[in-house]
């Protein structure tokens, strides 16, 4: 069930997997059979991309453009950025968003459903599934698990990303970059297995024209799910490809396209027993909706990207670049919620019995299209040397959907399951509900003030409009900034202190309030941030963050009336290493910690009080140990540590801290000609019970993490 019954989905017609896979399999063929053609070389000619693939054996990302508009080092730019590259994705098995948030100490579950959207905050803050989630710069939906299979790199801004991308709640974005074809022949295939008999296979191939004026990448994947939640059972069908064509030294065209399938029946959390008490007795793998009518939500999306990029001379590069995602879902749950025969709303009775009702909305519906147009340059100005980024942006955001169904079918109990009928009503007709729109025109100007002495400044203007079906919008101009300054002592160390501005839309009143469905105004945040990086070493990085970010407060009131009043302020200290200790050890560390407080509402019940469902400190630390004696094997282990969590607004009631310890294998060997991977890992080695996310959202509830699980995977590279 959706955070907000009137979150949707794309509706334009997608293509059939297999249709898709046909088409790519008659491009492979051509872009095979290119014929060759020398070309000279050019100093004018697009810089080199390295692009790395199943091969890949890098352990840390070196560059990003996700904090701003110009590639640079991570380790000169005056930002918090995580990001995860090919190699750390297929070393720390990570499939989906979720697994690799585990290892970022900011990142924390937002009503993360199984079987449902993967949702986060970050420092503290939910992100937005309209905005927060990005695909090479342009946002698509956060409303459904994103594919990783034709993903190069996950990276996480952290804090404010309002020059960067516009609307965005203030905990910052999460960009996936999509794989290109490689200088060199892929050719691997993935199998897996794990939890309740899950099943995955997955293909990437990329190759190249004898004389690499053309390039492609396809990706493939199938899954039959088998949650370790008894019968939150589904499957996933997902296709891509991209293509790259040098049409001369100095141009090149970039597309891809991807489509994904998934169905799988949602797993609801559980709300506190008298409405006071944490759930006692209950099994992480319990699942609430399981009546015998209750059906998967069934989600599909398609995305095409195209991007044009073409190098003026050694020093102005010029791009466009446009994308367009459509997604749909028809979705539908067997809820839980309230326990009417103790008038608890929220709330279970003590002995485990809870309201069940039938909630179905079908044909929900988004449709995005972004597009792009930046200048790059650099030049002398006054002296001083200016990196300079110039751009026009527009997007245009159109949700689709009817009314839903949400209606009493009987009550069921924890312990004693009973089966209840389901409504015979459907939902509404299906029409266009909302209109986002966005422009914007942005510049970035990176000012060598001295040789270890750069300034950092960022403006965008911003229109918006934003119209709904039933309900007044709005259209207005604003202004976000950003500026920092980094200071390196040496070439190894930068130290820098920042400034930035966020905007993001008005919450909607959720699914119960008063006004329900209502938009409030856009709210601006702010952000002051200092920080440290260094490379203590060629592949080990440390950082240092503390920041302290204020934005406009929305909460349900006394009167179940959603609105803006107060302030969030989040105050914290970041801190990570990446990279290798030793030729034989690798680590990866991370831990935050967050005062997360909400002052200024005037209600003595939630000033100062704890932010909900985000704890004070939080750490992750992952090492892999190789093997020396035994060549080719490695050993790593991570251990997960969250502190107490606040569950009610007014704090009264917390949950407990966890630990997690995760333990993994893998052994390199070859099969004839062909390498081979084995990957074998337990999660949650020693089986604890915990509440990994306590959400206040859909009336507040509880999701306990996964127990014990294995995985035994098999990667082949021909």
């Amino acid at each position: 069930m959706s955070n907000n019954t009137v979150n949707t989905v794309l509706r334009p017609r997608l293509l059939r997997p297999t249709v898709i896979a046909f088409s790519i399999a008659q491009a492979c063929l051509l872009l095979s059979s290119a014929y060759a053609q020398s070309t000279p070389g050019n100093d004018k000619s697009l810089p080199e991309v390295t692009i790395t693939g199943s091969k890949g054996t890098e352990t840390k990302v070196e560059r990003s453009k996700v904090t701003g508009f110009i590639d640079a080092a991570l380790l000169d730019t005056p930002s918090s950025v995580n990001a995860f590259s090919t190699a750390q994705m297929q070393d720390l098995r990570i499939r989906q968003t979720t697994d690799a948030m585990k290892f970022d100490a900011s990142v924390n579950d937002a009503y993360n459903a199984i079987g449902y959207a993967e949702q986060f905050s970050i420092r503290g803050f939910a992100l937005d599934n309209s905005s927060s989630y990005r695909k090479d710069g342009f946002a698509i939906p956060g409303d459904a698990s994103i594919p990783l299979e034709n993903k190069e790199r996950i990276e996480i801004l952290k804090g404010i990303a309002g020059f960067q991308a516009g609307f965005g709640t203030p905990g910052g974005i999460i960009n996936y970059v999509t794989k290109r074809p490689t200088s060199y022949a892929v050719r691997s295939a993935t199998f897996e297995i794990s939890e309740r008999g899950t099943v995955y296979g997955a293909a990437d191939i990329s190759d190249n024209s004898s004389d690499k004026q053309f390039g492609f990448r396809i990706n493939a994947a199938g899954e039959r799910l088998r949650s370790y939640v008894k019968g939150a059972d589904g499957q996933r069908q997902f296709v891509s490809a991209a293509f790259d064509w040098h049409i001369t030294p100095q141009a090149l065209l970039q597309i891809d396209a991807d489509y994904q399938h998934k169905s799988q029946l949602s797993v609801p959390g559980f709300q506190l027993f008298n409405g006071t008490d944490l759930p006692r007795g209950v099994p992480a793998d319990l699942m609430l909706n399981a009546q015998p009518w209750a059906k998967p939500v069934d989600t599909r999306n398609s995305n095409l990207g195209l991007r044009f990029e073409y190098q003026i001379n050694a020093d102005w590069r010029a791009s466009v670049s446009a994308n367009k995602h459509e997604f749909k879902r028809d979705d539908y749950t067997a809820f839980p919620y309230g326990c009417g025969a103790a008038n608890l709303y929220p709330g279970y009775c003590a002995n485990g019995d809870y309201d069940v009702y039938d909630y179905q909305s079908v044909n929900e519906s988004k449709s995005l299209w972004g597009t792009q147009a930046l200048l790059n340059g650099k030049f002398n100005l006054g002296g001083m040397q200016h990196e300079l980024a110039v751009g026009l942006s527009n997007s245009q955001r159109k949700d689709y959907f009817g009314d839903y169904v949400y209606d009493y079918a009987g009550s069921s109990n924890l312990f004693r399951p009973v089966s209840v009928m389901p409504s015979a009503n459907k939902t509404g007709p299906v029409f266009l509900r909302r209109t986002d729109k966005e422009w914007s025109a942005f510049v970035q100007d990176i000012i060598s003030l001295q040789d270890n002495l750069k300034l950092h400044l960022g403006l965008r203007h911003l229109n918006i409009s934003r119209t709904q079906f039933d309900n007044p919008g709005y259209d207005q101009n604003k202004f976000l900034s950003t500026a920092a300054l980094v200071f390196k002592p040496t070439q190894q160390v930068s130290v820098y202190g920042s400034f930035a501005q966020g905007l993001e839309h008005g919450g909607i009143a959720p699914f119960g309030t008063s006004n329900e469905n209502k938009m409030l105004n856009p709210g601006k945040s702010t952000q002051i941030e200092f920080g440290v990086k260094a490379d203590v070493q060629r592949d080990l990085s440390l950082s240092a963050a503390i920041f302290r970010i204020k934005k406009p407060l929305e909460y349900t009131n006394s009167s179940n009336t959603y609105v803006s009043n107060g302030e969030a302020l989040h105050t914290g200290l970041e801190l990570s290493a990446q990279g290798k200790l030793t030729s034989q050890l690798n680590l990866g560390a991370s831990l935050t910690a967050l005062d997360a407080k909400q002052q200024n509402t005037g209600i003595s019940s939630l000033d100062d009080k704890r932010v909900m469902n985000v704890p004070r400190f939080k750490s992750t630390i992952y090492t892999d140990y190789a093997v020396a004696e035994v060549k080719g094997l490695n050993l790593n282990a991570s251990w997960q540590y969250a502190s107490s969590k606040a569950f009610s607004p007014d704090n009264s009631v917390t949950v407990p801290g966890y630990h997690v310890v995760n333990l993994g294998a893998r052994y390199a060997t070859r099969i004839g000609s062909t390498a081979t991977t084995l990957r074998f890992n337990i999660d949650n080695a020693l089986d604890k019970f915990y509440w990994r996310d306590v959400t206040q959202s859909l009336g507040g509830y509880l999701f306990p993490g996964a127990p014990r699980t294995y995985k035994l995977s098999a990667q082949f590279d021909f």
